[in-house]
């Protein structure tokens, strides 16, 4: 079916950056919204940023103006630039595609996540 490979989690000290990248493969006709969540320990998952086919962005509001999310559709890869990192954005993030794709006979749509890849901030 599809799968979503992320990469460019680690270590960084706060006020670093980090980007993040998430490609999604398989029998893909297209790809509609493209997101990132993250979740901490203790906390419940929670939206970071969104992006639609057409570039429209929205942000959660703890990372607005530090994040920012951008696709290359052509590639079928999703990023997250992280800049002035903060120890509290230390988390797993993983990314989700709506996917519209083949199986069998039929054309399908779901969202499809990624494995997730822990993001350390250290003060």
């Amino acid at each position: 079916q599809v799968q979503l490979v992320e990469s460019g989690g680690g270590l960084v000290q706060a006020g670093g950056s980090l980007r993040l990248s998430c490609t999604a493969s398989g029998s893909i006709f297209s790809i509609n919204d493209m997101g990132w969540y993250r979740q901490a320990p203790g906390k419940q998952r929670e939206l970071v940023a969104r992006i639609t086919s057409g570039g429209v962005t929205n942000y959660a509001d703890s990372v607005k103006g530090r994040f920012t999310i951008s696709r290359d559709n052509a590639k079928n890869t999703v990023y997250l630039q992280m800049n002035s990192l903060k120890p509290e954005d230390t988390a797993v993030y993983s990314c989700t595609a709506n996917v519209n794709y083949r199986s069998g006979f039929g054309r399908f749509s779901k969202d499809f996540w990624g494995q997730g890849t822990q993001v350390t901030v250290s003060s």
